[in-house]
């Protein structure tokens, strides 16, 4: 990358931003690689996101992380969306080519290859999904992905659920019912169970009652997109399950962001260890 040793912009856009771990993912990145650039948080709220995105065509920017609730306003602000992201109807990474701007989606590919590290065997596993937003969206296309051989969708408005399947023409995905009789039928037979609601970020939030856990398999694996120990997981670890958190989603999609922005590959074992660090520090 050519930039002579001009000081270059990336950050991330979102409202709020104030706990985003990006900055303590992405700046010792590109120090340890030498890349002379800056990664900030930029609270951005709905009326500011135009000319924000505006901003990232100067030269000085090499592009930015979206997240919530921007993931879908910047879409038409983009002179170019990749297909993953059209698929996922949502961008969290811009990158600025040369004053054009480019939305792509790096949270599939975050998840597919988190999961497909810890667990082997997903084209083996039914998936049950809680939750029927931006993120199940990434979660089912990073599914299919990995071949999952059937993906129920629980949300509490059906309907949601039913256009989410609708959109995305996944044919393993099923839209089902977000009720105590319903998951107590599919949990039996989901080896495969994946938060992706927003509860469980404090302490005492879990997306179902974590008595429901001695009904899934004993083989199942349990993954929560939060990138911490979320009540759902220390459960379902005390019941002797595999779990995994979100620690190793945000590192990938960052990775994957990175050498959007910058060419090169990114530095994984630093991002995880500052990623890490930044986490047990509360930051």
């Amino acid at each position: 990358m050519n930039e002579g040793r001009r000081r270059l912009r990336i950050g991330v856009i979102g409202d709020p931003v104030a706990h985003s771990l990006s900055p303590a993912l992405h700046q010792p990145a590109l120090d340890a690689l030498g890349i002379p650039a800056t990664y900030e948080r930029w609270h951005t709220t709905a009326a500011e996101l135009p000319g924000r995105i505006a901003g990232l065509r100067q030269p000085d920017a090499l592009g930015a992380s979206v997240t919530v609730p921007h993931k879908v306003a910047v879409m038409p602000l983009m002179d170019e969306v990749a297909p993953a992201a059209i698929r996922a109807g949502a961008v969290n990474t811009v990158v600025n080519r040369g004053g054009r701007l480019l939305g792509d989606n790096t949270d599939i590919h975050g998840f597919a290859t988190a999961l497909a590290e810890a667990c082997s065997d997903v084209a083996r596993r039914p998936a049950l999904l809680l939750g029927a937003g931006g993120a199940a969206r990434a979660v089912v296309l990073a599914l299919e992905s990995l071949a999952a051989p059937a993906i129920a969708l629980a949300n509490r408005d059906p309907a949601r659920a039913a256009r989410l399947a609708d959109d995305l023409a996944v044919a393993a995905l099923e839209p089902v019912a977000f009720d105590d009789a319903s998951l107590r039928r599919r949990l039996p037979e989901a080896r495969l169970l994946v938060n992706c609601t927003s509860l469980g970020w404090r302490p005492g939030e879990t997306p179902l009652p974590l008595d429901a856990l001695t009904l899934l398999p004993d083989d199942a694996f349990v993954a929560d997109l939060t990138y911490r120990q979320t009540d759902l997981l220390r459960a379902a670890a005390e019941r002797g399950l595999r779990t995994l958190d979100g620690l190793g989603m945000l590192v990938h999609q960052g990775a994957c962001a990175f050498t959007l922005w910058t060419g090169q590959p990114a530095p994984i074992e630093a991002m995880f260890a500052a990623a890490g660090a930044a986490r047990d520090d509360g930051g």
